[in-house]
């Protein structure tokens, strides 16, 4: 309800409000001229719409102003307004959140100065409001302060720190395939998940750590005095909430975060050093397999600069016509009889001076770089040569090829697959391809899709890693696939624990109910090999206790010759 309150004409603020009215008709500011005898305010109307006040002239603007400021900023608010007050200053300078007719947060600068009468009483306090993003100080799809200004603050801590000795750390927040939001979607629901991640990070952070967007999906934070275990509580925290699917609009989300974090002035004594070194420690935080906080040292750099390095020599293997390149095999054997199934193809790579390169450290450098579509169709092109070619001593082998999420949104993959196939003569039903579970998850209708063409075409489809990522057993029912492989994760403790035994069981079973085959990763015990058998029922069994991954000649001779050599591993 709108409130209808006098000004006494013979107070100053009566005296004022002719011009006020009009500067509050041309300012684009919000305006405010406060009385403290009578003890009312008289604000612009763009002020009373923008934050749904009762009326342009309030009494006591105090309480009802600091009712909708942000819990955390309301202490400097009160503190600094007790100031003007009683007399300990005329001049007001103060940025603040404040909730809005939308009831979202926004920064607002106030700046005010006292206005004394003739006799030189105090008598008046005016001033102005402003949204920071009016002075490009603030984000403006998020409203929270922006990357200029978290420069300006940076600063602002290490002179602090020179001054107190006391310093912190800076984080800086980066949302994991965030890409996929926005291809899966639009740039717009893309920015409606931002400002929800932006106000979740606000919601959790300790008093007076402000957050600023930067650029892209990075938001970042300076934590004043903060040590080890303060940067990881917080992070903690927030995957409480990134770690499960959500839903906006109807539409359905997963964004887990990565976090690099940096201390001063130990890891930098400057801003631009700081802020290097944190993008650094992010992006070690996403290679290393996403959804991960990554502190800053001496070794964190150097792995980046290496990295850095492994993309050139990435580039010119590709160029080269991945010669550095090389398929190995594992084995992929029946879980009854024991007999060979099939072979999973894996990639490996030679750096410039013939060192094998672990893959956890090369196949993100191509995700990355997108060289993971010509190396990929490398991949499929020769394994699908070897399947052929092992076929005329096991008919009915089959070859396991992983795909990535990049090599599914290249429009040339599905003709390469089709084409590839029949210059070798190969049937569909002899190739299956693998595709993680978080990349599944993370753009569902669309993987779906591409399943479905391929399915259609009888090539076996397969989750890898199921488990690992944030799926539940009731996505199985609509999964457009035929195998479900079980992370190595689970099969660890099921000779100790209930819980993960039950687990695979059950999935076992759900799988089984809708027509799907399961494959158990990673046994390495005869002890797992037999339980997984007798009481989880798994189809097949690929690990350790049947064969490491071989180059294509070791492969042949331990497990296609020799097959025998399977069976005799587990007696």
């Amino acid at each position: 309800m709108k409130q209808h309150i006098k000004i006494p004409p013979e107070s100053m603020l009566g005296k004022g409000k002719f011009l006020f009215d009009i500067l509050k008709e041309t300012c684009e500011e919000y305006l405010f001229a406060y009385d403290a005898k009578a003890n009312i305010t008289m604000l612009s109307p763009k002020l009373v719409q923008e934050f749904d006040l009762p009326g342009d002239i309030l009494p006591d603007i105090i309480k009802s102003w600091s009712q909708l400021i942000h819990p955390d900023d309301v202490a400097n608010y009160v503190t600094s307004t007790r100031e003007i007050l009683e007399h300990k200053t005329d001049e007001y300078k103060l940025e603040y959140r404040i909730k809005n007719r939308q009831h979202e947060y926004v920064w607002m600068h106030c700046h005010g100065k006292v206005i004394c009468d003739s006799s030189g009483e105090r008598a008046l306090f005016v001033g102005t409001l402003s949204r920071l993003v009016r002075r490009s100080r603030a984000d403006i799809v998020t409203g929270l302060l922006n990357k200029y200004q978290f420069e300006i603050d940076v600063k602002a801590a290490l002179d602090s720190f020179r001054n107190t000795g006391e310093g912190g750390s800076l984080v800086i927040f980066g949302v994991d395939n965030f890409k996929i939001i926005n291809e899966t979607y639009n740039r717009f629901f893309g920015d409606l998940v931002l400002n929800r991640i932006g106000r979740k990070i606000e919601n959790i952070l300790p008093a007076g750590v402000k957050l600023y967007k930067l650029d892209g999906d990075e938001f970042a934070i300076i934590y004043s005095k903060a040590i080890n275990v303060d940067v990881v509580d917080l992070f903690q925290s927030l995957q409480r909430y990134t770690n499960s699917q959500h839903e906006l609009d109807k539409r359905k989300y997963l964004c887990t975060i990565s976090a690099g974090t940096v201390f001063f002035p130990k890891d930098g004594k400057n801003y631009l050093s700081l802020h290097k070194h944190a993008e650094v420690a992010l992006e070690l935080a996403k290679q290393s397999g996403k959804n991960k906080l990554c502190f800053f040292s001496k070794e964190t750099y150097n792995r980046w600069v290496k990295s850095i390095s492994l993309r050139d020599e990435l580039k010119v293997s590709v160029e080269n016509g991945c010669k550095e390149f090389e398929l190995f095999f594992q084995p992929q054997v029946d879980a009854v009889d024991r007999t060979l199934k099939g072979a999973e193809a894996l990639l490996r790579w030679h750096n410039s001076r013939g060192k094998m390169v672990a893959p956890m450290n090369f196949i993100p450098l191509l995700e990355e770089t997108k060289l993971i579509i010509p190396v990929g169709k490398w991949v499929f092109e020769e394994a699908v040569k070897v399947c052929k070619e092992w076929q005329e001593l096991v008919p009915d082998i089959t070859m396991s090829i992983n795909v990535s999420y990049e090599q599914l949104k290249d429009v040339t993959f599905k003709e390469f697959v089709q084409d590839c196939m029949a210059r070798y003569n190969i049937a569909a039903k002899s190739i299956t391809l693998e595709l993680t579970e978080s990349c599944i998850v993370s753009d569902w209708e669309f993987v779906n899709r591409e399943f479905d063409f391929f399915r259609k075409q009888g090539v076996n489809i397969a989750m890898d890693d199921f488990g690992t990522g944030y799926s539940s057993l009731s996505y199985l029912k609509n999964l457009s696939t035929d195998i479900v492989k079980i992370d190595r994760e689970f099969v660890k403790k099921i000779l100790q624990n209930d819980f993960d035994k039950m687990l695979i069981e059950y999935t076992v079973k759900l799988c089984h109910s809708v027509g799907m085959t399961v494959c158990i990763e990673g046994v390495e015990e005869k002890e797992e090999y037999q339980l997984l058998l007798d009481q989880c029922k798994a189809d097949t069994i690929q690990g350790y206790l049947f064969g490491r991954p071989a180059p294509k000649a070791d492969f042949v001779r331990k497990f296609i010759i020799d097959q025998e050599n399977l069976k005799v591993k587990v007696i």
